[in-house]
């Protein structure tokens, strides 16, 4: 193998290490839920991709391409910030005391999660568990 191919794939995973790492100190340091999110959404799955990209770049020059790395790769950073919106979004539901402490939005409409959108059917009611009605 070429040694700048060894450089490259080596390169990759000494990055993918160090974000995994990253990933997992911040799921062990970060306070709260919604500060942890970030670990593993951002870092672990930046790890994650690097190493699979260098497999990715390794079996391409040895002649073995499989296209099962770059699908993983691809539904990784495909599901993991719809994994992590939905974990959000319970959490926010879960904590419904800090739904004033929400920024303003500028919109018409509030938080999707919290009020009905502009034009809602006027039968829809308010959630009940949400004060500012």
């Amino acid at each position: 193998m070429n040694l700048f191919v060894e450089f490259v794939v080596s390169a990759l995973i000494v990055i993918g290490g160090v974000f995994l790492l990253v990933g997992s100190l911040g799921m062990i340091k970060l306070p709260e839920l919604m500060a942890r999110l970030h670990a593993p959404t951002k870092a672990t799955t930046l790890g994650i991709g690097s190493a699979l990209f260098a497999s990715v770049v390794f079996f391409s020059v040895t002649g073995d391409f499989s296209i099962h790395e770059v699908l993983i790769v691809f539904f990784l950073f495909l599901t993991a910030p719809i994994t992590a919106h939905f974990v959000a979004k319970a959490y926010m539901h879960q904590h419904r005391e800090r739904v004033r402490e929400l920024p303003p939005t500028g919109r018409d409409c509030g938080w999707a999660t919290f009020d009905r959108p502009p034009g809602g059917h006027p039968d829809d009611e308010a959630d009940p568990a949400d004060e500012r009605g």
